[in-house]
């Protein structure tokens, strides 16, 4: 539907998405040390930890409502569509390039993490090859259910990080801290398979 009356609070939704997949990014490189002049110690440093679970969470949300308010409204516009995998990309790619800054040196993260960012790359490239050509590459069912994987992977991620800033006690960290890793693996083995299956798919087009 495209017409010029469609709801525009989906399309909102999205555009939240966008921004605060930035947001958390600058949140998370401000914690790594990696903005200049800013020295986030103490008060300011936890401050910058719950934000950055809270700004998740919502843009995490507005991923599962802004596609079930886009049917429900009648509301799904070529704008949403383009949209809307944009934003999705940013936030997850933005989110681990800044968790990867504070586990860089850890093997657990780096390496499904690599390959989360090497597929979502690899298929943001063929999708843009074979629209040239007049190829569609829609989003599969098991793509979506990467996505909302990898969303409740650095969830987990960013909570277990964050968890001093909540003053919690630190026994329950570490068994969060692996769920985490364990998911983000799970989320790695999804993206690889559906970046395949995307690749199969178009190459009988192409």
């Amino acid at each position: 539907m495209t017409g010029e009356n469609v709801n525009p609070i989906p399309n909102l939704l999205t555009g939240v998405r966008l921004v605060f997949g930035v947001v958390i990014f600058v949140l998370l490189a401000g914690m790594a040390g990696g903005i200049p002049f800013l020295n986030a110690q103490s008060d300011m440093l936890f401050g910058m930890q719950r934000w950055s679970v809270y700004v998740f969470i919502i843009a995490a949300l507005t991923d599962l409502f802004d596609g079930i308010l886009a049917r429900k409204l009648h509301a799904e516009s070529q704008l949403g569509a383009i949209l809307d995998p944009i934003a999705d990309k940013i936030l997850v790619c933005g989110t681990i390039l800044g968790v990867f800054a504070i586990h860089s040196g850890d093997p657990w993260f780096a390496l499904p993490a690599a390959f989360i960012l090497f597929r979502e790359f690899a298929v943001s490239a063929l999708r843009e090859t074979a629209a040239a050509k007049g190829v569609k590459v829609p989003v599969s069912f098991l793509g979506k259910v990467k996505t909302t994987i990898q969303l409740i992977a650095l969830g987990v991620l960013l909570f277990a990080d964050a968890w001093s800033a909540f003053g919690l006690q630190p026994d329950g960290s570490t068994a969060v801290l692996m769920t985490g890793y364990a998911l983000v693996w799970i989320a790695a083995i999804i993206s690889l398979w559906t970046g395949i299956a995307y690749f199969i798919a178009a190459w009988k087009d192409l």
